[in-house]
Order: structure tokens, then sequence, then C-alpha cells
């Protein structure tokens, strides 16, 4: 009786062994979802980045051999001009006369940009935003570096009120920098486009 007992016993044992490799199998194949999905989009990162940096660039090398210093040219009456001005300064004119302080920054942002959006996970909303950011700071650190100033040329406004000179780098920053804001409002808006695998 204590035999039959026994051997019993070891058969429910032996019954409930593979159930208890399968629990203990299905962490390591959940775990490892994460590290596939939390891979940064360096294809989208860079690809903005070098758009950004490219059509900024063109756009200035154009209004530079096309239109002379103080020159406007109406695009939209007087509401919309190209006109061509040299800010030593940062975004939008601002801190003149620091070309080379901020040409030396710059660098460090790039730095900074890289490491954060290698840390940033697979996120799309990320990746667009950090993008913008980093390939307006080199379009505007090349300009720092090879003419001591940044090109601008969009002048907007109203008559004699005028919004400030800025340019294509210019307008990349800006978008980035109120996506991250939004995203610092509204976490959700990461999910919306997406945190999940390229298909």
């Amino acid at each position: 009786m204590t035999d039959a007992a026994g051997d019993g016993g070891a058969e429910e044992l032996r019954d409930e062994a593979p159930s208890n490799e399968a629990t203990a199998s299905e962490p390591t194949t959940t775990s490892a979802t994460p590290v596939v999905r939390g891979r940064p989009r360096w294809g989208v990162f860079v690809s903005i980045v070098a758009v950004v940096v490219v059509l900024d660039q063109l756009s200035k090398a154009w209004l530079v051999s096309t239109v002379s210093l103080g020159e406007k040219l109406q695009v939209i009456g007087d509401y919309l001009r190209l006109v061509l001005s040299q800010n030593s300064g940062a975004l939008f004119g601002m801190f003149r006369d620091q070309a080379l302080l901020f040409g030396l920054v710059s660098l460090g942002v790039v730095a900074l940009i890289v490491v954060y959006h290698a840390k940033s996970g697979r996120n799309l909303y990320l990746s667009i935003a950090l993008g913008l950011l980093l390939g307006g700071a080199i379009g505007n650190g090349i300009d720092r570096f090879h003419y001591g100033y940044v090109v601008d040329w969009v002048d907007m406004g109203i008559g004699d009120t005028r919004f400030w000179t800025y340019n294509l780098a210019d307008s990349a920053i800006t978008v980035a920098i109120l996506m991250l804001i939004g995203l610092a409002l509204f976490p959700g808006l990461a999910q919306r486009l997406g945190a999940a695998p390229d298909a």
C-alpha cells in the first residue's frame, strides 16, 4: 500500500514536471521581445538629419549666390520676403556676435542628441523630433564654422512689424522643440506614432 502510494506520487510529480519547464521558459521568450523593440530607429533618424542639412545648405547656397546682402525679394507681397542676412548669434538672431562660441556649443549639442537618441528606444516620434533637432543644429553649425555667422533668409511680417529672420535649420529646430514640448505634455503622442518594430 505504501509503495503504491509512493509510485502514484512519483507519477504525479513526473506529470507536473513538463508544465513547470514550460512555465519557466515563458519569461525568457517574453523578455527577449523588448530587446528587439528597444533598438533606436537609426534609419529614420539619420535620413531626417540628412534631408534637413542638405535642404538647409542648398537653400543658403542659392541665396548667397543670387541675393545681395540686405536685398529683399517679395514672395507674398510684403508679408513673406527673401532677405539675405548674417546672424552672428543664436536662434532667430538672439545673442549676436557669439558665432564661434555657439559653433563650439553646437558640437556638444550634436553629441548629446546622438547619445540621447541611442537611449530613446524604438520610438518613432522621438526619432523624428531628434532628427529635426540634430539636422538644424548641424545646418547652422556648418555656417558658423564656414562663414563665422549663420545665413538667414526668411523674412515674415506686416509692414514694419517683422518676425526674426530665419532659415530652414531654424524651422527644423523649432518644430523639434514643439514636438518635445508636446511629448512632455502629452506622453501618448509617442504611442500614436508607434513604438512597435517595423514590419
